[in-house]
């Protein structure tokens, strides 16, 4: 490896040496595309969690440690004789450009370059989101039909399973509001929550609870949360990383209030506790 190659170059070596049988890391020699799954979405929630707490350093290991994973895979499937690196980057590429016919295709360059000859904004600038959303999703749909992918027609149909709960159920909804299955106003939204509250208290108030239906009726419940978080227009999932981030610097801070009080969390009782609590609150 020259010290003039890049730096994406070096990287690929890199992955290449660790994998190497006989002189690599034992740990990345016996990994596996399916091995590396739970390491790949740890390193996409640091990356979250890293531009979450603003630290341009951190985002810029983090995002280092996300691409390694990439290069991870590509050295799989250069030695499995399936796809490299560049295969990758050019699949993406060729993507990006196909869907996005409004910036790349000639026609609507030509047009854009025309428009701005007489002093007129660009068609394309008169697209909307919800249009190029479509545009976007009829794009796709042609893409798996030139495969000859086995056609599901349903509404719901291509919604990856390994999407998180959160996720996979705001783009559940989402995919059947477009249709119409959707509430228009926020009032039904807010009574489906009380309406699931009711059902998970009747579950748990019940003479004989059963522990399963419990389950159920609180996922319905987390469900009409999601909906309500899309109807106002916010990431359920963001929403929730901030929330766990707020609870988290509260606590420590309610631990610090109960240690100068010459106690420990686990010898002060819940009335200390709370008044901790309400105190970092008011802050």
């Amino acid at each position: 490896m020259s010290n003039d190659s890049s730096s994406i170059e070096k990287l690929r070596w890199i992955m290449a040496q660790l994998r190497d049988p006989d002189t690599g890391c034992l740990w990345d020699i016996k990994q596996t595309f399916s091995s590396i799954i739970p390491h790949t979405i740890e390193e996409t929630y640091e990356v979250a969690d890293a531009i979450f707490s603003g630290d341009m350093q951190d985002i810029k290991d983090e995002l280092g440690d996300l691409l390694f994973h990439i290069v991870f895979y590509a050295q799989l499937g250069t030695e499995q004789g399936e796809f490299d690196f560049e295969d990758i980057a050019k699949a993406v590429s060729d993507k990006l450009i196909r869907r996005h016919p409004q910036v790349f295709d000639v026609s609507h360059i030509i047009d854009a370059m025309d428009h701005k000859k007489k002093g007129l904004k660009p068609e394309n600038e008169h697209n909307t989101p919800d249009e190029l959303n479509n545009q976007w999703e009829q794009i796709k749909a042609q893409e798996r039909a030139s495969k000859n992918e086995a056609l599901d027609t349903s509404t719901l149909a291509n919604i990856p399973q390994g999407m998180t709960p959160l996720l996979r159920a705001q783009k559940i909804q989402r995919k059947c509001s477009k249709v119409g299955f959707d509430w228009t106003e926020l009032p039904p939204v807010v009574d489906k929550i009380y309406e699931e509250i009711a059902e998970v208290l009747a579950e748990v108030n019940a003479s004989e609870p059963d522990q399963q239906a419990v389950e159920e009726e609180i996922g319905d419940l987390l469900f009409a949360v999601v909906n309500l978080a899309r109807h106002t227009s916010v990431n359920a999932e963001t929403a929730l990383i901030k929330a766990n981030r707020k609870f988290e610097k509260r606590f420590r801070q309610v631990e610090q209030v109960i240690e100068k009080q010459g106690l420990s969390m686990e010898s002060a009782n819940h009335r200390q506790m709370e008044a901790a609590w309400q105190q970092i609150k008011s802050l």
